[in-house]
């Protein structure tokens, strides 16, 4: 099997030409339907947020239309201000310390096989909110037993002992992305270190190695195709089970601008070349976002998984 060979240099017309309309081949379908809208009405009954609504995913009609929805805690303000992302950025208020008993009975009145928790950022707090994860999926085992739990978590500045509050709940699968390659971190995500995405992901598995670890990476900010494929090297070598892989969308003229369009076949050899290098899931399309087919991931690699290690 033969990958893309590997370049010295940037090229500047790949990196500095932003498209003027989106390719054949990305087509977003208008979120619509009973289901959605039965979803809908939940979450404002419940006061609660979605990644889905906060961060523009193109696949909301698609996944809330399936009844299925990634639930976003600690508020909708993040602490931090990527370039990427259409969530609020700001001062947030004080952690709700009911917000876990809400999204539980959510996931309970859902009847959810699988669910998907994530938050914005808390830098306000030492912790980084590590202790409303551990509420929620603890609830929700009590609620719901049998419903896998997957929770996408911040980088808690690269910190053991928040990460460990979370890992001793015992999640199914704990998810951090990378979203970008190191020679774009400051420019993407200024806030963050890729260091502290490393220790997040390496550490989870050195806290409890059963747990599945997964990450994604965004294409399309200015990165080497070469680029890309270090940085699936360094997740294998954190031990990251799932990797997903879509094409960056400008959500508006504010954020950064999209330097190219990845076609459908880069996607596939990026996914070749995944499974290739030791993972064992790959999503890799340009509509891919970190909970696209979440809970067929989890279903799927269970029983490979329990024939591992028990």
């Amino acid at each position: 099997m033969s990958f893309t060979p590997t370049r010295d240099r940037v090229d500047p017309q790949e990196v500095n030409t932003t498209p003027r309309r989106r390719p054949d081949w990305i087509k977003v379908r208008a979120p619509s339907g009973e289901t959605y809208q039965w979803l809908q009405g939940l979450m404002r009954s419940k006061a609660l947020h979605t990644v889905c609504e906060e961060a523009m995913c193109p696949n909301m009609g698609e996944c809330w239309g399936a009844g299925t929805a990634t639930f976003l805690m600690m508020g909708d303000i993040c602490t931090r201000t990527c370039g990427f992302c259409d969530v609020k950025h700001g001062r947030p208020q004080l952690l709700d310390w009911l917000e876990p008993e809400r999204v539980a009975q959510a996931v309970k009145d859902m009847q959810l096989k699988h669910a998907v928790i994530t938050s914005v950022n808390r830098d306000d707090r030492p912790d980084g909110g590590a202790p409303i994860f551990a509420m929620v999926i603890r609830r929700i085992r009590q609620l719901l037993p049998g419903c896998s739990i997957e929770v996408l978590i911040p980088d808690f500045k690269g910190s053991i002992e928040a990460l460990k509050i979370v890992m001793d709940a015992r999640p199914e699968i704990l998810n951090h992305n990378v979203e970008t390659v190191p020679r774009l971190f400051k420019k993407v995500q200024p806030q963050d270190r890729y260091e502290w995405a490393a220790a997040t992901l390496s550490n989870a598995k050195k806290l409890d190695p059963d747990v599945l670890t997964k990450s994604g990476i965004m294409v399309g900010l200015g990165e080497t195709f070469e680029e890309v494929q270090a940085v699936m090297r360094d997740q294998r070598s954190w031990g990251v089970d799932i990797l997903t892989i879509g094409q960056y969308l400008q959500p508006s003229k504010k954020h950064l601008p999209i330097a190219r369009y990845y076609t459908p076949e880069e996607f596939k050899t990026l996914k070749e070349y995944g499974l290739s290098i030791g993972f064992k899931w790959v999503e890799s399309a340009p509509l891919v976002r970190s909970s696209y087919h979440a809970a067929e991931q989890v279903r799927s690699l269970s029983v490979v998984h329990r024939q591992l290690y028990g």
